[in-house]
């Protein structure tokens, strides 16, 4: 009963196909940013180009997710998302080339990310928009939560097949594999039955534009949502983009080990999913969201202090588990309080919020761990995270309500 519950978005045979096809792409991904990450630190020695590369990688949510929402919102959200695979494919394509010809620079790699980026940009709000079409709404929270699973399943195989592939074959490999596995999610888009069909809209993208805005701005749960996802991903994904740092640097590791602490990480995070989507349905979603946040800004604290390997293993693997936690669950509270007709931007403005916070926070913390120690960076962003949770628990009681 337990597991049925658990898996129950798989029993919609469109959404399965979505799953797989989305965890082999992003197994893929994960390949390349730990392969991409590691090079840049080899390349350079420069935390701040980490923190940059992070940066140019999400920017593009913040500069285009406005406009994907209005035009998710107008076309075919497959084919949309369809359009983007291909654009991604062919960027991680092009920079296994350059590495394997020998004539990869920094610069090209910043390029790509921000181009990459820009395709995610506009393929994340017509795949958020898309999933709540494959299963009923009473499964949406189960859905969200199993897609959780998938990204950080991944997260899990990704790493440990970037170190292997690595140190076996070199980099160029982690980025050609990726490129590959895009293959997979194109063909998940292909064989969709699902089309949306959007309503016939005689506004200017501007003016629809502005009535999600308006739409927003009257809903006092969605806007506190979405400062909480902006705070939690600027605050809590520094803790992934500094993880080399603290794997080369404090701990003495070279990339096997680096991509071993990713996977712990993922570990706890497909456990976290698993939890949300197990039990989803009778959590009180706003409050137990801003208590995993509460423990989550120690966990960073004490990660940020530690010198003990063992030690920080554990930490990440808890600290990996209430992040995706929190994730879900805020995600979830925002699907269930889109309309259908506004969804795409409704959604536009949550990865603005969600997505956004990560390279403005990977850019200012690795603009602060280069000039302070690393660990000390991690240690106010986790005070900063407990912080925020108790302003909300105490001053929010809609939030709480939810």
């Amino acid at each position: 009963m337990v597991f049925k519950k658990t898996f129950q978005a798989f029993t919609y045979r469109q959404f399965r196909l979505l799953w797989i096809g989305a965890f082999t792409s992003t197994v893929g991904t994960w390949m390349q940013e730990v392969a991409q990450n590691w090079l840049i630190l080899t390349l350079t020695a420069s935390t701040f180009l980490l923190g940059l590369d992070a940066f140019l990688g999400d920017v593009p949510i913040l500069l285009f997710s406005l406009l994907a929402g209005v035009i998710a919102d107008r076309v075919d959200r497959g084919k949309m998302l369809l359009a983007s695979q291909y654009l991604r494919m062919r960027f991680a394509f092009s920079l296994a080339i350059l590495i394997h010809t020998h004539l990869v620079s920094v610069w090209h790699i910043l390029l790509l990310s921000f181009m990459t980026g820009s395709a995610q940009a506009f393929g994340g709000p017509a795949y958020q928009a898309l999933v709540p079409m494959l299963v009923d709404k009473k499964d949406l929270p189960n859905a969200i939560a199993l897609n959780s699973i998938q990204f950080n399943l991944a997260r899990i195989v990704g790493p440990l097949a970037a170190g292997v592939a690595f140190t076996t074959f070199g980099a160029p490999t982690c980025f050609a594999l990726n490129g590959f596995s895009f293959v997979a999610v194109i063909t998940a888009l292909s064989c969709l039955k699902v089309r949306s069909i959007p309503k016939a809209s005689g506004e200017k993208i501007l003016t629809d534009l502005r009535g999600g805005f308006s739409f927003l701005r009257h809903q006092p749960i969605l806007l506190a949502l979405n400062v909480l996802a902006f705070c939690s991903t600027f605050l809590g994904i520094p803790l992934m983009t500094l993880l080399p740092v603290f794997a080369r640097n404090v701990f003495r590791q070279g990339v096997e080990g680096y991509s071993s602490l990713m996977a712990i990480l993922g570990g706890g995070a497909v456990l976290g999913a698993l939890l949300v989507a197990a039990l989803g349905g009778s959590l009180h979603k706003g409050k137990v969201t801003l208590y995993l946040q509460l423990i989550l800004g120690g966990l960073v604290v004490v990660f940020g202090l530690s010198r003990h390997l063992w030690f920080s293993r554990a930490l990440l693997f808890f600290g990996g588990m209430a992040l995706v936690a929190i994730f879900a669950l805020v995600t979830s509270l925002v699907q269930l309080q889109a309309p259908e007709e506004m969804r795409g931007r409704i959604m536009s403005f949550y990865m603005i919020a969600f997505r956004g916070g990560m390279p403005l926070g990977s850019l200012v913390s690795g603009f602060f761990a280069n000039r302070f120690p690393p660990p000390t960076v991690l240690a106010c962003n986790g005070l900063l995270l407990s912080f925020v949770a108790g302003t909300f628990l105490l001053f929010n009681r809609r939030l709480k309500g939810i």
